[in-house]
């Protein structure tokens, strides 16, 4: 199964968040993801401008292992996986700081990271929840599991207070229990503003003010503890936010996986391109010994007959590369890299990109890119140039299962497609208009002068597929939004 969501990254990327999940039946599974953007011809967007070194430059991926996933109220248990393989490596790294360093600086990562998945998971639970009644007794629940296993994570810090390890160690931990504070933090802020988005009530003001005693008690334990906060400070606040980002970079490095891409079927490539040459060859030694045989040595006709095979040689063997290209990128990919954990491989990544004629754009792809369309046949109007990004996927989920302490199901990709390129041609970002109001008088008002570029998804998993279409409105200052149509 393939799961996508979309959303606003900054104002000239939009990011597609993947999670490509394993059957777990032994088998390895295999997962495509063919993507088609429609963009409007007037942004100058083609293959002369926009070659596959610039879209590659435009695509950022991370591909990450899913966050194993468990409810707070399951980490706070005692006998929970992640609470006990984190005590068992602090006793552990106590016996023998330099062999288990590594080890344990790999399960504080772990807990944290999934601590992390959990709060985000009760947080949009609780959100979901239609009215501020039904959510009170939620709302008791995440805070005191969440104090739960603060409570016994915190308490886990007393085995490593010892002389005999070392103050990196001590730090460790440290650097974790910031981190998880700060996701609580951000995480309850946004809480704190959906109540406030509801009319004020009884139940509101109940809730909001449990809410603000729970941050109150985790700011005095962060300035306690030397942890950083906010103080309208705008330089302290700046570093405060990057020492934050890195942070969070620091605890998801053990679920990041790092790929070495390289060219895709560059042997067979090679042979290709060798044939091509091979049989423009042939044409032009046939040539010259058939003019040679007929006219005789050093003739006129001889010499023209050798000057036009020459140049039909090249044309021939242009002609004949850029056919095998054609039809090898049907098959062959740009770039292919291997999914490790470790030294495991635990499968293989390939992509491709091309520009491609509306022709060859399925009927499915095309009927929902119409939909979308404000007049008919939109899409001829404007003469968009349609972009054809292909992925493709395997994933040993037998290797997958057996590489790790905790249940791995699957990978997420992080994908982020920048678009500042495409706002080159794009006119002012705000038109004057002149319109008749309904006294008879003339009014010009400014309005934004906007570009829709559509991208369709086609996810393939063992032969099931399924289709999410999305539609990016731009101005020339950059994205506006991004909405998924129905």
């Amino acid at each position: 199964m393939i799961n996508i969501n979309a959303k606003k990254h900054d104002n000239f990327s939009v990011e597609f968040k993947f999670g490509f999940n394993c059957t777990e039946d032994g088998v390895p599974d295999d997962f495509s993801v063919n993507t088609w953007m429609f963009v409007p011809n007037s942004l100058g967007v083609n293959s002369e401008s926009y070659g596959k070194t610039q879209f590659y430059r435009d695509v950022k991926s991370n591909i990450r292992l899913i966050t194993p996933m468990y409810s707070l109220s399951d980490i706070a248990k005692d006998s929970s996986q992640p609470l006990t393989l984190l005590r068992n490596s602090l006793e552990r790294v106590v016996q023998n700081p330099e062999q288990e360093q590594d080890a344990y600086e790999y399960h504080l990562k772990m807990f944290a990271a999934i601590f992390k998945s959990a709060l985000r998971a009760q947080v949009q639970h609780m959100q979901d929840t239609v009215t501020l009644d039904s959510a009170e007794s939620i709302v008791e629940d995440y805070i005191a599991n969440v104090n739960l296993v603060l409570e016994k994570f915190r308490g886990l810090y007393g085995i490593i207070d010892v002389p005999a390890v070392p103050e990196k160690t001590r730090s460790l931990f440290n650097m974790c229990d910031e981190f998880m504070s700060s996701m609580l933090e951000l995480r309850t802020i946004r809480l704190v503003k959906a109540v406030d988005s509801y009319p004020e009530s009884e139940t509101g003001m109940r809730i909001r003010e449990k809410f603000t005693q729970f941050l109150a008690n985790e700011y005095a334990y962060k300035k306690s503890k030397g942890y950083g906060v906010m103080n309208d400070d705008p330089k302290h606040d700046r570093e405060l936010v990057h020492h934050r980002g890195m942070l969070k970079k620091f605890i998801e490095s053990e679920l990041y996986i790092r790929l070495d891409k390289k060219k895709d079927g560059i042997a067979i490539r090679q042979i290709y391109s060798s044939l091509a040459a091979g049989a423009a060859m042939i044409f032009a030694t046939a040539v010259g010994w058939y003019t040679q045989v007929k006219y005789g040595t050093l003739t006129w006709p001889l010499f023209v007959a050798l000057v036009i095979t020459y140049m039909l040689k090249d044309r021939i063997k242009e002609l004949l590369r850029f056919y095998f290209a054609h039809r090898l990128d049907n098959k062959y990919f740009d770039n292919k890299a291997r999914v490790t954990i470790g030294k495991t491989n635990v499968g293989e990544i390939k992509e491709g990109f091309d520009f491609i004629m509306e022709s060859q754009v399925p009927a499915e792809v095309r009927k929902l890119r119409h939909q979308a369309s404000t007049v008919e046949d939109e899409s001829r109007i404007f003469d968009e140039k349609v972009l054809l990004y292909r992925k493709r996927m395997v994933l040993d989920d037998a290797e997958l299962s057996k590489n790790d302490d905790y249940p791995l199901c699957g990978v997420n990709e992080i994908m982020r497609l920048h678009l500042h390129r495409f706002t080159t041609k794009m006119d002012n970002p705000v038109v004057p208009v002149d319109t008749v109001r309904e006294d008879g008088s003339i009014a010009s008002m400014n309005v934004e002068k906007i570009y829709y570029i559509h991208i369709v998804f086609q996810l393939n998993h063992d032969g099931e597929q399924a289709y999410h279409h999305f539609c990016v409105t731009m101005t020339r200052d950059g994205i506006l939004d991004i909405v998924k149509q129905q």
